[in-house]
């Protein structure tokens, strides 16, 4: 197995964890990479665990219950390869699940998780599993959700500054692989749309739309020659991201963004447009870690 190129996805038995499997090893036949299955068990040998871990029966051995969720899980992900060569292998750990999902030897290229696990409260659209894997991995990290589609475009949040590179390289590739279009998304202004500037075509409006717009042009600079296979089109709006992001995820099968922005301060683990958005939208989101 190589190890670098592998995709690992959690999985604790929620239906929510099974979409994230499918999802997985559909990512993993695309790439030609192997896939991982990983479960925790709640109680680790003398010990406790703590509360995002595979939820079991009082009474339940954690490692017999553990090795059924990941027999399930497997035969989930070779019917959903449905013939198509997939190397797959599986990892039964104790203790925390978001520590066995974002600490390895040697990372993969992809941590895929379900929205929520077992046991989590159902008024927020992610768990707390999946948001301590996105906050601490060192990987990108594909958080899935029931809405599942197969066509549509994928798209990318730029905000044009050089933290924006390492997800629209992830966001072409995804492209690429789906034979699809890629929307980048530029919202210029974190305020709300015409409260600075009112349009006006020889007014500073279209003076910075037009720098807002080389800005995005220059982020996307040299990207068309690594994927020409790619038709890449560009979203420039003054609004918030986060609603731009969200209202482009209509049409999308993955949302793609960095996990800090410009505005993000750098002991931020994750950034306030990429936690909305994970919130917010009902379709696979990547998060991408930026350059630290």
């Amino acid at each position: 197995m190589n190890a670098s190129s592998r995709v690992v996805v959690g999985v604790d038995g929620s239906a929510t964890s099974l979409d994230a499997v499918r999802w997985a090893a559909r990512e993993a036949v695309r790439r030609h990479a192997p896939l991982e299955l990983v479960t925790s068990s709640l109680f680790a040998p003398g010990t406790y665990g703590d509360a995002i871990s595979l939820r079991i029966g009082a009474f339940a051995d954690p490692d017999v219950e553990a090795k059924r969720v990941l027999t399930a899980a497997v035969d989930v992900a070779h019917k959903t390869a449905a013939g198509n060569s997939l190397i797959l292998d599986t990892r039964l750990e104790h203790g925390s699940a978001a520590r066995n999902l974002t600490h390895f030897d040697i990372a993969p290229a992809l941590i895929v998780v379900g929205s929520r696990g077992l046991g989590e409260f159902t008024g927020g659209l992610i768990g707390s599993v999946s948001t301590a894997v996105v906050s601490h991995a060192t990987c990108p990290v594909a958080v899935i959700k029931s809405n599942i589609v197969s066509d549509g475009p994928v798209v990318v949040g730029v905000d044009c500054t050089s933290n924006s590179q390492p997800a629209i390289g992830f966001a072409l590739q995804e492209a690429s692989m789906r034979g699809v279009d890629l929307v980048a998304v530029h919202a210029w202004s974190d305020l709300e749309l015409g409260s600075v500037l009112t349009r006006d075509e020889d007014g500073p409006w279209a003076d910075s739309e037009l720098a807002e717009k080389t800005s995005l042009a220059e982020s996307l600079a040299g990207w068309s020659e690594d994927y020409p296979d790619v038709t890449i089109r560009r979203v420039v709006v003054q609004d918030r991201p986060v609603r731009e992001l969200v209202r482009a995820a209509e049409n999308a099968q993955l949302i793609v963004v960095g996990s800090r922005g410009r505005g993000g301060f750098a002991s931020m683990l994750l950034g306030s447009t990429s936690r909305a958005v994970l919130h917010s939208v009902d379709v696979p989101v990547v998060v991408v870690p930026t350059n630290r």
